[in-house]
């Protein structure tokens, strides 16, 4: 997760938040330094992201502004969105009451640890 200001468009973050991903650990041999590709949605369609995304070794997989929906990357959006919602079960996310960015993160990294540990006991 990465914390912006208000009203600030999300592809501001792509490439330090591609950057933020940890190695990939659990197979044997070198660990994986990077996602092999990177779905987005039609807010990310600019040739400019997807040349820097692949010049990072990843494919993106971006869907195209002004085509119909039903690409199929919906399916893999929804895993996003359900986060989202996951999140939104905390009320205090909901609508940013924090004024200082270190409370305001720590409480959405406590809720992530909530949710996976949730998700874990299950």
């Amino acid at each position: 997760m990465s914390l912006t200001g208000g009203n600030r468009n999300d592809v501001t973050q792509l490439m330090p938040l591609l950057e933020a991903v940890p190695p990939v650990r659990g197979r044997i041999g070198r660990p994986r330094r990077r996602p092999g590709r990177l779905l987005a949605d039609r807010g990310y369609d600019h040739d400019k992201y997807r040349r820097l995304v692949w010049a990072k070794g990843i494919k993106p997989v971006i869907a195209r502004r002004g085509t119909p929906h039903g690409s199929g990357l919906g399916v893999h959006r929804y895993v996003v969105e359900r986060t989202i919602g996951l999140l939104h079960w905390f009320r205090r996310l909901r609508i940013r009451w924090e004024i200082r960015d270190d409370i305001h993160e720590a409480f959405m990294t406590l809720a992530a640890a909530i949710i996976c540990w949730r998700r874990l006991v299950r």
